[in-house]
């Protein structure tokens, strides 16, 4: 399961995951996220909150995430991985020769440094 909020007039769209990631939650966030580019054109972020990695449910939902990421990683600026857990400190390091968007680690600590920095223009 992923709940999501949005912050900055729906210019970012937080992202937190509570257990095994499942194929609905990926529709679900397009649902939320399609709308808002259509409108604007992108976004200008993703935070995303882990205090550690839950998995996938199945290969169905591993898939799903592929997709989400493949369709929607060019409208989307900056990602913010906050979390303490070092295996997700090194995510960015390693999605960022993948996606579009500038990825970035941030400690729990720096949540509010990591959504600014989401949310100020470039």
């Amino acid at each position: 399961m992923i709940e999501h909020n949005w912050f900055c007039e729906h210019r970012v769209l937080q992202v937190c995951p509570r257990g095994p990631l499942q194929k609905e939650d990926f529709l679900a966030l397009a649902g939320q996220v399609d709308p808002v580019i259509a409108g604007r054109g992108h976004l200008a972020g993703v935070l995303i909150e882990a205090a550690d990695f839950p998995g996938w449910e199945d290969f169905t939902a591993l898939i799903s995430h592929f997709r989400f990421i493949r369709d929607h990683h060019t409208r989307i600026h900056k990602v913010a991985v906050v979390s303490d857990q070092t295996l997700l400190g090194f995510m960015p390091r390693l999605v960022d020769h993948f996606v579009g968007a500038e990825v970035r680690p941030f400690m729990c600590a720096d949540r509010s440094r990591a959504l600014d920095w989401l949310c100020e223009a470039g």
